[in-house]
């Protein structure tokens, strides 16, 4: 995968690069953070994706722009909601015009249950336009689909990143929108160890992978509990019987 100018803008008038300031921590982090965010997700569970629609439709009006096509463009359509330990964490609609999805991305018509990351990772000819995120109104199509995989009242506001994955010449948008079931793992402790009986925090990471700390002052004490966490020694588990 690698950066370039491209002439494809995954920006439009409510889909914006900066990261917004009334985001938590982890918000921020999983909205900017970049290469696969399947892989990102096997951090979290096991990952298994669940094929929802493919069909041929017309782009979304917000989308239009990014590719640079005119309104009631036909494209290939491919939904999926992403689903961790069996709970649905994103809904992804990934698009590519018609005669991309014919062509150079005609591989996206085949993976069935396979994720998209494996076309768009594994191959260097590929760019990838800048994140954008944005909190879907209410009525944005991605958020209808969205409030079908969650359980109980939905929230207002649903956050969601997409960008431009470019191969030659022909670009492929996908769009994924985070689901609270992601927001409250982040938010619980994590299970580390062997056994399984021992809790602890376990350090965000950032884009490469690598652990990652809050740079700004607002996240002292989360930093200072999660250093008090990984120094922590617990104790083990008694060699009685029951």
């Amino acid at each position: 995968m690698r950066a370039a100018r491209l002439r494809y803008d995954a920006a439009g008038r409510a889909w914006r690069a900066p990261q917004r300031p009334v985001l938590t921590f982890d918000q921020k982090d999983w909205l900017t953070r970049g290469g696969s965010l399947t892989a990102h997700l096997r951090t979290l569970g096991m990952v298994r994706v669940h094929v929802t629609r493919e069909a041929v439709d017309c782009a979304w009006p917000d989308e239009c722009a990014a590719l640079r096509v005119s309104p009631r463009t036909r494209v290939w359509v491919r939904e999926v909601v992403l689903e961790v330990d069996g709970v649905p964490f994103v809904a992804a609609h990934s698009i590519a015009p018609l005669a991309a999805s014919r062509g150079v991305w005609q591989a996206m018509r085949r993976l069935r249950t396979r994720p998209l990351a494996e076309l768009l990772y594994a191959d260097s000819t590929v760019a990838r336009s800048v994140l954008v995120s944005t909190r879907l109104a209410l009525r944005h199509p991605l958020a209808v689909l969205a409030r079908r995989q969650i359980e109980g009242r939905a929230p207002h506001g649903l956050l969601a990143r997409r960008s431009v994955f470019v191969r030659h010449g022909a670009p492929l948008m996908v769009t994924e929108c985070m689901l609270p079931a992601l927001w409250a793992r982040l938010a619980e402790p994590a299970r580390v160890g062997g056994s399984g009986d021992a809790l602890s925090f376990v350090l965000r990471h950032d884009r490469g992978g690598r652990p990652a700390r809050p740079s700004n002052a607002g996240h002292g004490s989360n930093r200072a509990t999660e250093r008090a966490a990984l120094t922590r020694r617990v104790a083990p588990p008694s060699s009685s019987s029951s």
